[in-house]
């Protein structure tokens, strides 16, 4: 069984016990899960379900297993030739790791 959700504009092909990387959330000490409701597709086996744009009733719960992975460093260049202009920037997007638990369909 497996699903295609979506999460910050971006979609995921999950199965269960997958580790999925998504974007930064606010996470409290006491909140340990997350579900995603948009779920776009479930396929069990022959029978598969496709949402119109999202399929009615399901959800995708995962389990947090990491806050704030920094994923690869990402490094800007601005130059202006002939004016002695360089400057190097860098940017290390934060991520959280999500285990999927089950899905629901």
């Amino acid at each position: 069984m497996y699903a295609i959700i979506e999460d910050s504009g971006r979609q995921f092909k999950v199965s269960e016990g997958d580790l999925l990387r998504i974007d930064l959330i606010d996470v409290n000490d006491e909140k340990k899960t997350v579900e995603f409701d948009r779920v776009l597709l479930v396929a069990d086996g022959e029978k598969i379900t496709v949402g119109t744009p999202v399929v009615e009733g399901a959800k995708v719960v995962g389990e947090i297993t990491k806050d704030r992975i920094g994923g690869k460093k990402v490094y800007t260049l601005k130059f202006k030739r002939r004016k002695r202009h360089r400057r190097r920037q860098g940017h290390r997007q934060k991520y959280t790791e999500v285990r999927i638990m089950k899905i629901v369909a």
